[in-house]
């Protein structure tokens, strides 16, 4: 099966070459159309919680069910 490729691309130059060229530059839109941050977060993630406990402080509502154990 290698054989007849090999014998297929050598027969063929122009065929094999012009699919090489259109890869090539079809590689190269794709690349230069790729979002890029310049500068990614490499901070964690970070999730904010609100809770509501009527009647209670802001303090015991953190001591009591915000802070994870």
């Amino acid at each position: 099966m290698i054989e007849k490729l090999v014998d297929f691309a050598l027969k063929n130059r122009f065929i094999v070459l012009a699919t090489v060229l259109c890869l090539f530059v079809w590689g190269g839109i794709s690349f230069h159309n790729l979002p890029i941050d310049a500068y990614p977060d490499v901070a964690g993630n970070y999730v904010n919680i609100n809770t509501q406990w009527p009647g209670h402080s802001a303090e015991d509502v953190e001591k009591q069910i915000t802070v994870p154990c």
